[in-house]
């Protein structure tokens, strides 16, 4: 083999090394969010800081919540990072009705419920596990995203089975594509989209979500990632919509905000 050769495939070797290394930094050079990103701390007041010191600033008690974190050895998928189960959570404490599109293991529903009001009336959709042979995919779905509404509904029983919170908790079997959510328009305080990331059904539940929240509700997104292939979906129908809709990506997370001001 000669020299060049060899000088040949050792510079295209560091270069696929270097772009695995980097990989996250290139895609989001690449891949730009269309939303503004902001801090938690500017767009709701109940995250803003409380001064300690001239050089220290910490939260107020409205944010200071109960919490739990699942270790890597239970295997479950599509969870929130603990930031963002802070954000849920925290949100959650000031909100009467909420309701969650697509409850997976019941995580977030959990971190809802521990926080929230003893009068609050928390609604989880999700899919049947035994109905999972009957939902199809739309021509313009992405295959992935697709492919992981199938990994994530398994579940019959949740991380809140059994606790005292679950009496505040109902849960509806159904696919959201079918969801009647005529009973609920005008009257949510909090919504958590997470169900299935294929665009026919981000498109459908936020369409849906518009109408059923309140005035000065919230709705939160999960898994805005631009570039990330089962989150394409996603960004496609939030970026659609930026257009006309108030929208922030929060620092630090995958999850865009939207007030119904």
């Amino acid at each position: 083999m000669s020299l060049y050769i060899l000088v040949c495939i050792l510079c295209l070797t560091n270069i696929v090394l270097i772009f695995f290394i980097n990989k996250k930094k290139i895609k989001k050079f690449i891949y730009k969010s269309k939303i503004r990103k902001i801090d938690i701390t500017e767009i709701n007041e109940i995250f803003k800081l409380r001064n300690i010191s001239e050089n220290l600033r910490g939260p107020t008690q409205d944010v200071i919540i109960k919490s739990f974190s699942i270790t890597s050895n239970n295997r479950i998928v599509g969870m929130t990072s603990d930031q963002e189960a802070w954000i849920i959570a925290s949100l959650s404490r000031k909100s009467k009705n909420i309701f969650e599109f697509g409850t997976c293991s019941g995580k977030t529903t959990y971190m809802m419920a521990l926080n929230s009001g003893p009068d609050t009336q928390i609604t989880s959709l999700t899919l049947n596990p035994n109905e999972l042979n009957v939902i199809s995919k739309n021509s313009e779905d992405n295959k992935v995203s697709f492919r992981n509404i199938i990994n994530e509904s398994i579940y019959k029983k949740f991380l809140f089975t059994g606790d005292e919170v679950e009496k505040k908790i109902k849960i509806i079997f159904q696919n959201s594509l079918d969801f009647n959510h005529r009973e609920y328009k005008g009257k949510i305080d909090l919504i958590f989209i997470d169900g299935g990331h294929t665009y026919s059904v981000v498109k459908n539940d936020s369409e849906k979500s518009f109408e059923m929240l309140k005035k000065n509700g919230i709705i939160l997104w999960h898994d805005y990632v631009p570039g990330k292939r089962s989150a394409k979906d996603v960004v496609r129908y939030i970026d659609e919509i930026s257009n006309t809709r108030k929208l922030y990506c929060i620092n630090g997370t995958t999850l865009v905000y939207f007030k119904n001001e």
